[in-house]
């Protein structure tokens, strides 16, 4: 009965194809209210008058809360900060007259149904006072500065210091490159939109009242954090549910304005109430930023790498520096004695970044790869043969540290292998399929197995089933799949018999999900937890002196097929179910805390790496791309769950597709608004530009990241796509092309 490493089937599958699973915009409570935000139509300046009038003449309207009448909440800098807060001031909705960037709510609209407040919301009318506003990053390139530290800098360290003269290197390089990379800004955009449900409660002896919020969030005790520092409340009065999370991609690691605006009203009022964003208002917040980066690598003749330059120049809003970690990957995949790496920030007029899938890692590795295909070309080397030369054993940027496991040679070669890389003619230009130019490319991918501190708890119940519960997330992942799996097999329980529950402020504390950091984190803590459960069962079944296991130690018992055995001779067994009965009919329960030994995991740098492999077909004529096949081998530890890491990777590969060739969220800086924010025209990928995608699982052991030695996959899928797609449009066509995405009119232009 071992059920990690097998496909097992996500065990809440049959409740979201059901409708059965709840989101946070489904839960319906009694009197509930609706609000609907009005926009900012301007960049920048300040509002001078908003006509409220005829929005609260409509029957059925309830109130419109502006920055004149808003009720006054906490809005103390320190009790401001959520979780996942850059450095800076965060962005307070309805608090003053100023208006920061494109697209912010300056008003709430509240009505009793949402339609009403819909339409009462087309009924606001404002008028501004307009300033210069800045929104153009490549305009004003050079004011970038270096990011102010922070609590954020322990996740996303800065750069290191410049290693050796990288200056003096190239100059001294037999062979050198140069390029310059621009990505645009690309919003997350997840099926589900923002939403936040109040239940507003009884109220203390106080008037302080207690709220249960359904948010779409990525981290319910972010959520609980926020609310209950602006607004003054107990911890113990806000509870916030989230146990289905319709996507997130890093966007949901932040508590996002309705949430505030929700609890806002719901406190004025008395009364529940929904927020609900739009799909063009989820344009307006929180976007991967876009960035320009500059490579210049230096090699000698027999093709190793002597002198590398990365710099990266990134936009962030005028309130908060966010930043990324863009240029340090570059440095861990290649150990060179004279390397400099810089990075540094621009503040516009637009809403602070956010955290998207592979946060600067898929933005810093499609430069650095493409650059290196480039150099590799240069030296008339052999892509994969140039990576091999010049693979680094251990990471410089963390003070060589050696890593805790690395596979990559093995994705390299069984990525190649899977492929087909040996057919490959090198010469560009030189492969067609009919009319189409035919191009192959591969690139390197890397990303953290970072762990945290969680929590977990274990109830075995009197009728012998397991429930588990950690506040975590999955927003569409597998979390409660493999957590399950976990629990099953730590105490040899069936699988069918296990519960495991998350997404509530009222289970023990875990960190949003985000940064492929969950399996390590909360799995450790969900196997550190029903160990300490089967302690207490064995502690149980050895009360009693006639008991076979009186004398046994944990190392002497096994957990099988939902019994205790001895190993030593597995028929003296007892059923769990009976073990509990030994405990006055009551459930047994343990709650336990896990995290990671720092003089151990500190010692060794932990991250997951792969090789991606691509094959595209170009139209000369029409300049379209369509990527036809693509492998992607991934050392990521121990495989949990082999059919949903599978998902995790190819969704990867898919977005991989999409930022390289589609997505690009599109400014016009004359109004410094966002001008595609719909999915008519802010194109992702469908069915028909999908084709054989292939995942390889690399065998990889690692007794340093965790208990369980596996690593997370939410990331390590997308990373080298982008890069390998581009250096396949190369090989295709014998045009490098630098920026993304890669269009139409940058193949044929």
């Amino acid at each position: 009965m071992t059920y990690i490493g097998q496909p097992v089937k996500r065990v809440d599958g049959a409740d979201k194809v059901t409708g059965k699973a709840k989101y946070a915009a489904e839960f319906n409570v009694p009197g509930l209210t609706y609000g609907y935000v009005v926009s900012s139509a301007l960049v920048k300046g300040k509002i001078t008058s908003i006509d409220t009038t005829a929005a609260l003449a409509v029957p059925g309207v309830l109130e419109v809360f502006t920055h004149e009448n808003r009720p006054k909440t906490a809005w103390f800098d320190m009790n401001y900060k959520d979780m996942d807060a850059p450095p800076g001031s965060p962005f307070r909705p309805l608090h003053d007259e100023k208006i920061k960037y494109s697209g912010q709510p300056i008003a709430l609209v509240v009505a009793e149904t949402f339609e009403l407040a819909r339409y009462a919301a087309s009924l606001v009318k404002t008028t501004y006072d307009m300033e210069e506003h800045e929104t153009d990053l490549e305009a004003h390139l050079a004011d970038a500065r270096d990011p102010a530290v922070g609590v954020a800098s322990l996740l996303k360290p800065p750069p290191p210091k410049p290693r050796g003269n990288a200056d003096m290197a190239m100059l001294a390089a037999d062979v050198s490159i140069k390029a310059r990379h621009v990505h645009g800004p690309q919003h997350h955009n997840p099926m589900e939109m923002f939403a936040t449900t109040v239940e507003y409660g009884k109220e203390d002896k106080d008037g302080k009242p207690y709220l249960t919020i359904y948010d779409k969030t990525q981290g319910a005790y972010n959520s609980q954090l926020y609310v209950a520092q602006i607004f003054d409340l107990p911890f113990s009065h806000v509870r916030v549910i989230s146990p289905y999370v319709g996507g997130g991609f890093g966007s949901g690691l932040r508590p996002q304005y309705q949430l505030f605006l929700a609890v806002m009203v719901a406190k004025a009022l008395k009364r529940s109430v929904r927020v609900t964003l739009t799909r063009q208002q989820m344009f307006t917040f929180g976007h991967r930023p876009n960035t320009v980066q500059e490579v210049e690598l230096g090699a000698s003749t027999d093709g190793t790498i002597t002198a590398i330059k990365h710099d990266a120049k990134a936009a962030t809003s005028q309130f908060e520096d966010y930043t990324e970690v863009v240029v340090n990957w570059t440095g861990m995949l290649y150990d060179v004695p004279d390397t400099t790496l810089t990075y540094k920030l621009k503040p516009l007029d637009i809403y602070s970044p956010l955290d998207m899938r592979a946060p600067g890692g898929v933005t810093g590795d499609h430069a650095i790869e493409t650059a290196i295909d480039a150099l590799a070309y240069e030296l008339g080397m052999d892509p994969v043969e140039f990576r091999l030369k010049n693979y680094s054993e251990k990471n410089w940027t963390e003070g060589d540290k050696p890593y805790s496991s690395k596979e990559l040679r093995a994705c390299f070669y069984q990525g190649a292998e899977r492929f087909g890389w040996k057919e490959r003619n090198p010469e560009p230009r030189s492969m067609k399929r009919g009319h189409n130019l035919v191009g192959w490319g591969m690139a390197t991918g890397i990303w953290d197995a970072s762990r945290l501190f969680a929590r977990a708890e274990a109830v075995l119940t009197v009728n012998g089933k397991l429930r588990v519960s950690s506040a975590t997330a999955d927003i569409g992942t597998g979390t409660y799949t493999i957590m399950t799996q976990i629990a099953a097999d730590t105490l040899g329980m069936p699988i069918e018999d296990v519960l495991f529950k998350l997404g509530d402020t009222e289970m023990p504390l875990a960190p949003f999900q985000g940064g492929s950091m969950t399996i390590s984190t909360v799995g450790s803590a969900v196997k550190q937890v029903c160990e300490d459960l089967g302690k207490k069962l064995l502690k149980l079944a050895g009360k009693d002196p006639k008991s076979p296991f009186y004398d046994a130690a944990w190392k002497d018992v096994t957990f099988f097929e939902g019994e205790m055995r001895l190993k030593k001779d597995p028929h003296v067994s007892m059923k769990l179910v009976d073990i509990v009965a030994m405990n006055g009919g009551r459930a047994v329960s343990e709650t336990s805390t896990s995290m990671p030994n720092p003089l151990v995991s500190g010692k060794y740098s932990k991250h997951t790496h792969s090789a991606a492999f691509v094959e595209v077909e170009v139209d000369e004529d029409l300049g379209t791309v369509t990527v036809t096949r693509a492998v992607t081998a991934v050392a990521g530890g121990r495989i949990m769950n082999p059919r949903t890491a599978r998902s995790q990777i190819i969704g990867g590969m898919v977005w991989g597709i999409s930022s390289a060739l589609q997505e690009d969220s599109k400014m016009d800086h004359r109004y410094g608004r966002f001008m595609n924010h719909n999915f008519a025209e802010y194109h992702i990928p469908v069915c028909a530009d999908i084709h054989d995608l292939d995942v390889i699982f690399v065998e990889e052991h690692d007794e340093i990241v965790n208990p369980l030695g596996a690593k997370g996959l939410g990331e390590i899928g997308i990373v080298g796509m982008p890069a390998a797609i581009a250096n396949a449009v190369f090989h295709a066509t014998g045009k490098r092309i630098y920026d993304l995405p890669i269009t139409l009119d940058r193949v044929l232009y």
